[in-house]
């Protein structure tokens, strides 16, 4: 069965563009599923979708001659006769293929839809030859949104986030509350979510961390001390929420503050953590501020360490606002911190349970950074006016 998810009207609308369409993210959240289901609304015959995990399918591309490629192509029925669509899975385990799609994408009508698990490899690899001729499209560990879809389950949503704070429910939020902390705990990656025994959901999400660190960080990364990344990963998961403190980390670790950037970088690029910047009106301040740890899934997370209930509920709420805004965080010494400022414009603060005080707080705080709008998020029911729930992100 196909579960839509909330990007693909996006990548659909490319179906019959020019542009070279790449398709990025983690390993496992989606990325072959979506590309099958545009493969098939494709009208024409003359397309073929290849996986370049797959020798024979990479041996297609592997020609000095670029146009030779096209009598290799021809086993699969497609040709250079009119418009061809290829659609190549995993580009990663083929680095050289950049430059045949640059080639064939010059001199014939191909369209292309292309997948790769790490946007590391689209700077490092990707030719910037290939800048105005391709769209990056990035897809995550599900919402929490479309955790309920996978789930079957129907829920009333509204739009705004003040439209969130004024339409809440107690009956519908006893509902959909165990959802949320099933959410919270495993996750949003499909396989994940699909499974309905809690036990096999962790040994998936093992298997998750397994695939990435030994496909991804050993194939991709090319660092001396593997086992150091690890021994960095495994300390992370007790620092979401708060800013990334590279001097600890590096003395903690034993290796140079350099190192713990470039690791960061790359654990950032393979979308298995985020570093969320601090938000200031000037871009010289944004840019020196210290960055917030977020993991890429709420999931792996819990799997990979201890983290409090405040923490995995924090992580939940980026995950849920990660894919449809920009996302910074406020911070100004005795001031106080502001979760998440959205858009540059509205103020979110994570809390398990919301209250008067906590809300007045955030008031006072939002006027720093002179922020339009600003709501507790919170796990547990509050009638606060300004509390949008969880469960209706």
């Amino acid at each position: 069965m196909f579960y839509s998810r909330k990007i693909l009207p996006a990548l659909e609308q490319e179906l019959e563009t020019r542009e070279i369409v790449v398709l990025t993210g983690m390993r496992q959240v989606g990325k072959t599923t979506i590309l099958n289901r545009l493969f098939a609304e494709i009208a024409s015959s003359n397309k073929v979708l290849l996986d370049l995990g797959n020798p024979l399918h990479r041996k297609v591309f592997e020609e000095e001659n670029f146009d030779n490629i096209w009598n290799n192509l021809k086993q699969f029925g497609v040709t250079n006769g009119s418009r061809a669509y290829l659609f190549l899975d995993e580009i990663q385990n083929l680095p050289q293929i950049s430059q045949v799609v640059k080639y064939l994408y010059d001199h014939w009508s191909v369209k292309f839809f292309l997948t790769v698990s790490a946007s590391f490899y689209l700077k490092n690899l990707f030719p910037e030859s290939l800048a105005g001729r391709k769209l990056v499209f990035e897809l995550f560990p599900l919402t929490f949104a479309e955790f309920l879809t996978f789930g079957n389950v129907k829920r009333e949503s509204t739009a705004s986030f003040s439209q969130k704070a004024a339409a809440k429910n107690k009956i519908g939020y006893e509902k959909i509350i165990k959802y949320y902390q099933e959410f919270m705990e495993f996750g949003g990656f499909p396989l994940v979510v699909l499974e309905e025994n809690f036990s096999r959901k962790r040994q998936l999400l093992e298997e998750i961390f397994k695939s990435y660190f030994e496909q991804d960080v050993k194939s991709l990364a090319d660092f001396k001390e593997i086992a150091k990344l690890r021994d960095l990963i495994l300390l992370l998961p007790t620092r979401i929420g708060a800013k990334v403190e590279v001097g600890k980390l590096a003395s903690e670790l034993a290796v140079s503050r350099e190192t713990v950037y470039n690791y960061l970088g790359f654990l950032e690029q393979t979308y298995f953590i985020s570093l969320l910047p601090q938000f200031s009106q000037s871009a010289d301040r944004q840019a020196a501020g210290g960055k917030k740890l977020f993991f890429g899934d709420t999931g792996l997370a819990n799997l990979l360490g201890k983290i409090s209930l405040g923490q995995a509920f924090e992580n939940s709420v980026f995950q849920n606002l990660r894919p449809d805004f920009k996302l910074q965080y406020f911070h100004r010494g005795a001031g106080g911190e502001i979760d998440f400022v959205v858009e540059g414009k509205i103020g979110l603060e994570a809390k398990t349970t919301a209250s008067a005080r906590e809300v007045a707080n955030l008031v006072k705080r939002a006027k720093g950074p002179g922020l339009t709008e600003n709501y507790l998020v919170t796990l547990n029911y509050s009638e606060e006016k300004k509390a949008v729930l969880a469960t209706d992100l």
